[in-house]
């Protein structure tokens, strides 16, 4: 199920987030992968960040799957939003003592009304993994 005035324009994965004065969001350690000398391994804090567009009000909540995509790693609380008309909305979900047991792909998931909307991978690795990895389209 989609919502039909709404669009996820980009989720950012982070070490923290910082409200400034002038109300812009600063975002500390940005990342796409985490390289971990060994496993498991707890994040202190994990922020997802996601930016919207569109109009109305939702409920928003992030998840975080296990890559075997059946063990939940941490759910976030669900949070209300609105964008208004030809507007934006900034959702910020900060998790604290995350747990990554494996390496692999996790799969970080954003809910709308407590319906899928949309899924963003991220990489767990270890140094020796790191090797066999020959290309990204990501940059590093």
């Amino acid at each position: 199920m989609t919502e039909p005035n709404l669009q996820l324009e980009y989720t950012v994965f982070c070490e923290d987030v910082r409200v400034e004065a002038s109300q812009h969001l600063s975002l500390m350690g940005v990342f796409h992968q985490v390289v971990v000398p060994q496993l498991p391994i707890s994040m202190i804090k994990f922020g997802v960040v996601t930016h919207w567009t569109g109009e109305g009000q939702y409920l928003s909540e992030v998840r975080i799957l296990a890559p075997d995509k059946m063990q939940t790693v941490a759910v976030s609380q669900p949070s209300s939003f609105t964008i208004p008309p030809g507007g934006y909305s900034d959702n910020v979900t900060v998790f604290v003592n995350t747990n990554f047991m494996q390496p692999g792909d996790y799969v970080v998931q954003m809910l709308i009304n407590s319906s899928l909307f949309a899924e963003k991978i991220l990489r767990i690795i270890l140094p020796e993994e790191q090797q066999h990895i020959t290309e990204s389209e990501h940059v590093n």
